[in-house]
């Protein structure tokens, strides 16, 4: 089934990629952008599962009327698993083959729900909304991402995206400059239309649709651009960490056998 779960443990620096949607408001769209991202990497041939938080279930609904024929995606319901399971173990427990998780989040996320999923994921995509309200909301949901503890510590990449806008109006002049006053990129800026609608209800994505418009197709080819990118750096990113933690471990090893020659009297530096 396309929505079970595996009992394998991925602990290798190899371990899958994650792309957590999230923001505090709610209704600003990112079960649309988690469900497209999903199907794109899915049609890429990247092993890909779909985590919802989200007590509505959205995404796992998406899953379901999506035709067995399309790129197969592994759904994980994890709010009906955070009552007997903690976050972390909810999100390792995958198929071992897993390359790419997108995760879908709650409205009201922050506090230590959300520094727990800042140490959890590698990408953050914020989806803003033009309204007054949205973007006052972002405004504190970002500063409370960037003065997390989590995210100071190990930062992640973290990208805007304006969501369902309708282009050469006042409020969306307004939210595209906010979006870029901030201190982290915004990548894009998504039409509101039907086809996402459309698409929804039958399992798809943009990728999946032979009628998608053109400028869907370029406003998404900004955001796949910025998570391609976003992606190679968090691989070289582990690459190099794994590297240091190879080192050190042999650093820590001849520094012992060192210790250990001179304790019997045998170093050859004596």
């Amino acid at each position: 089934m396309q929505n079970s779960v595996s009992d394998t443990r991925i602990s290798r620096y190899e371990a899958p990629v994650r792309v957590v949607l999230a923001n505090s408001k709610g209704g600003c769209g990112k079960t649309t952008i988690a469900t497209n991202l999903a199907a794109h990497f899915a049609a890429s041939g990247k092993a890909t599962a779909l985590i919802d938080f989200d007590p509505q279930g959205s995404s796992m609904q998406w899953l379901q009327a999506r035709h067995r024929g399309l790129g197969t995606i592994h759904g994980v319901a994890a709010y009906s698993q955070l009552a007997n399971s903690t976050r972390t173990f909810v999100m390792r427990k995958l198929p071992e083959e897993t390359e790419r998780v997108i995760i879908d989040t709650p409205a009201g996320l922050k506090g230590n729900a959300l520094s727990d999923m800042i140490r959890d994921t590698d990408i953050m995509i914020i989806p803003v909304t033009p309204s007054p309200i949205d973007i006052r909301a972002t405004t504190s949901f970002i500063k409370e991402v960037l003065l997390s503890p989590a995210f100071r510590s190990r930062p992640i990449l973290v990208g805007a995206v304006a969501n369902r806008v309708r282009r050469n109006t006042l409020v969306y002049s307004k939210l595209e400059l906010f979006l870029r006053s901030l201190k982290i990129p915004f990548v894009t800026s998504l039409r509101d239309t039907q086809y996402y609608v459309r698409a929804s209800e039958h399992g798809l994505g943009l990728t999946d649709m032979q009628s998608r418009h053109d400028t869907d197709t370029q406003e998404w080819s900004f955001l796949l651009d910025w998570v391609d990118a976003a992606i190679e750096k968090v691989i070289e990113r582990r690459k190099h960490d794994h590297h240091d933690s190879g080192n050190s471990r042999a650093s820590d090893k001849s520094s012992s056998e060192v210790d250990s020659s001179a304790r019997s009297g045998h170093s050859d530096n004596f």
